[in-house]
């Protein structure tokens, strides 16, 4: 009996020390491995090098009044903007990008509600409307930023009929939006989905409120990025 109690105990001993011996050997395992950065989906790092290319839509609204569907205007050194229009302004100021405006060849009309009333229509109807400005050489671009006002937390329906005729496959594509409170809504997963060769970058989306002072966040956003040209 004894021989049989000093064998238990000598197992146990033994299980003991293979699991203290097991645990040291994870643990050093464990504190070898490289820490590794938590990343965000469609975040990938947009190239330092390479021509850049600043699009944008804007519209103006003549009565001065906005909500979470449209977009407002302000006045920087005695010129009206497009709250969008004016950071991508600052962006190309900031890159060297060249601008290039997407305008429709019709006219949208200039207050807030006949604007709101308007784009609820377009979106209603799933439409394409038709393009006055077209970009001259595409190819000559690496790297597009591409901004616009919220409406209806959707991109304007002029944004579709602009993807609708552009392959952006090889270039990083980069929004920017000015909205009243939703943000990018899905655009940014839209634009994805409908340029899918296309390395996407995070956006940044700017409130209503903030654009006039906006300068230093757009600076900070460019710089994270490495996209100073300055």
């Amino acid at each position: 009996m004894r021989k049989i109690y000093l064998s238990f105990v000598t197992l146990a001993a033994l299980a003991c020390g293979f699991v203290v011996y097991a645990n040291a050997i994870a643990v050093n395992h464990l504190a070898e491995m490289p820490e590794v950065e938590s990343t965000t989906v469609n975040a990938s790092i947009a190239p330092t090098k390479g021509k850049v290319l600043v699009v944008y839509f804007t519209s103006p609204e003549t009565d001065g009044v906005d909500t979470s569907s449209g977009a407002s205007r302000l006045v920087s050194n005695g010129k009206l903007y497009g709250n969008t229009e004016y950071v991508a302004t600052l962006i190309s100021e900031e890159t060297g990008g060249d601008l290039f405006q997407i305008k429709t060849a019709h006219a949208y009309l200039g207050t807030h509600k006949e604007l709101i009333d308007a784009a609820k229509k377009e979106v209603d109807s799933k439409a394409r409307p038709k393009l006055a400005t077209h970009i001259k050489n595409l190819a000559g671009y690496d790297i597009v930023f591409i901004g616009f006002p919220n409406w209806w937390y959707d991109m304007p329906m002029a944004l579709y009929s602009f993807f609708d005729e552009y392959d952006f496959t090889g270039k990083t594509l980069i929004p920017f939006c000015t909205h009243g409170g939703s943000r990018f809504s899905q655009a940014e997963k839209t634009i994805a989905s409908l340029e899918k060769g296309a390395k996407m970058q995070k956006g940044l989306a700017i409130s209503r409120n903030n654009v006039s002072d906006s300068g230093e966040s757009v600076l900070k956003w460019l710089r994270g990025m490495g996209m100073t040209s300055k």
